[in-house]
């Protein structure tokens, strides 16, 4: 194992240094305090690996993302949902045999406890929909007796997403709640549960299908970002899984995360009251002074184009041709990606298009409410949030997170009587 040299304060370390199956190097410092008496700084750990994964792997530069080695583009385009979810879950793709089982499991775990009926409806219609499945896989802990760290309530988080997620749109929409279906696959369920007309038999749109289809494959996991290290985070006190996805679900509700597709159709919708004049804020985004930036180009990961983007592109295209929708705000899309593919400012600084901006149109074909794109988000991104914490929960190297701090404050200073304080 090779090492890394360090001196600071006269004193020299040998600290290990970690290489990935991927080339990846990482200097291990873990006894860099104890050794030194100094931590690192790290502002928004940037720079810092926070553990050892083998579930995703990311070259920002190559534009390449696969999930526990296959590349998305083959699992979009060759594996369900349910096919992913076995592999980040138990770390292969299931045989026919074991993808049955857990189709049949995800159908069971489905069904909640009719309390959580009767708790969602008690809360206002018009919080914001992540607010509610934050509430709501805190609550879905208090009907069943469990620890909060079995496989029954990895199964039970993971199915009773897409039961929770549908409820909490139609509760906000006024609608009358309808119960999954074993019948139906993770997508088909959701969209069912969701649109479907209580008693009637599912209506499904293949073409829809496949596009939710591939959403939650795509969706599905991403690294270490903020929500997946606030699911650790917090998992690492051993707090249930339950708790820790209801944090993740809080992570990612923030606007610098799960909330970018949502940001994209405001902007947009912005263009449209404003005339639909697009050339203006294209001017606009290429004027530092403006402080006006498009929301759906370019991601912090990928300085090449998010292969994710170029999947969904093409089911954004199939979607919008299978509903023959006429949405002026959905034009308005079109030609906005048509001059960043073209305009040499955005394709010299690699302003793609991203997954947002194209999962952000796919759902307002779908008339989803712009408040619960974040919410479509957590229904994949679930299953990479529980591998992470099992992961985590199964390191023979675990721990509690405990990040250091450089202290900035006052230093040591006695208190003076009130009299005399100025």
């Amino acid at each position: 194992m090779s090492k890394a040299q360090l001196s600071i304060r006269g004193e020299d370390l040998e600290l290990p240094v970690i290489e990935g199956s991927e080339g990846e190097v990482g200097i291990d410092i873990s006894r860099l305090r104890g050794g030194t008496g100094a931590v690192t700084l790290d502002a928004g750990y940037g720079n810092t690996g926070s553990c050892q994964s083998g579930i995703t792997f990311i070259d920002g530069e190559k534009g390449i993302l696969r999930y526990r080695g296959y590349a998305i583009e083959d699992l979009a385009e060759k594996a369900s949902f349910e096919e992913v979810i076995h592999l980040l879950l138990w770390g292969e793709l299931p045989t026919q045999g074991q993808l049955d089982d857990l189709n049949q499991k995800l159908g069971e775990y489905a069904v909640l406890d009719d309390g959580i009926k009767g708790f969602l409806k008690s809360l206002p219609k018009t919080a914001h929909p992540m607010s509610l499945l934050a509430s709501a896989y805190t609550a879905l802990e208090t009907f069943y007796d469990s620890e909060g760290d079995s496989e029954e309530d990895v199964l039970r988080v993971l199915a009773g997403t897409a039961t929770l997620s549908a409820y909490i749109y139609r509760h906000c929409k006024g609608l009358d709640f309808i119960d999954p279906r074993s019948d139906l696959d993770f997508a088909g369920n959701f969209l069912h549960m969701s649109f479907g007309k209580v008693g009637e038999e599912p209506n499904l749109n293949p073409a829809v299908q496949e596009a939710i289809n591939k959403l939650l494959i795509l969706h599905a996991d991403h690294e270490q970002n903020c929500s997946a290290s606030t699911v650790r985070m917090v998992g690492s006190a051993k707090a249930s899984l339950y708790m820790s996805i209801a944090a993740g679900v809080g992570a990612l509700s923030g606007p610098l995360h799960g909330g970018a597709n949502q940001a994209v159709l405001e902007m947009l919708t912005a263009v449209q009251e404003d005339g639909g004049d697009l050339e203006k804020y294209v001017n606009m985004a290429k004027d530092k002074s403006s402080g006006f930036r498009l929301m759906g180009f370019g991601h912090r990961v990928y300085k090449n184009f998010d292969p994710r983007a170029k999947i969904l592109k093409a089911a954004c295209d199939e979607v919008l041709e299978s509903l023959g929708l006429d949405d002026p705000l959905l034009d308005i899309a079109k030609k906005l990606e048509a001059v960043a593919l073209e305009d040499e400012f955005f394709v010299k600084r690699r302003l793609y298009p991203n997954v947002d901006f194209y999962s952000g149109i796919i759902y307002r074909a779908l008339s989803i409410p712009t408040n619960m794109f974040t919410v479509m988000f957590a229904l994949g991104r679930v299953s990479g949030w529980i591998a992470q914490w099992k992961e985590m929960r199964n390191d023979p190297a675990f721990r509690i997170h405990r990040p250091r701090q450089i202290y900035i404050g006052e230093t040591a200073r006695a208190i003076q009587p009130i009299s005399e304080r100025g």
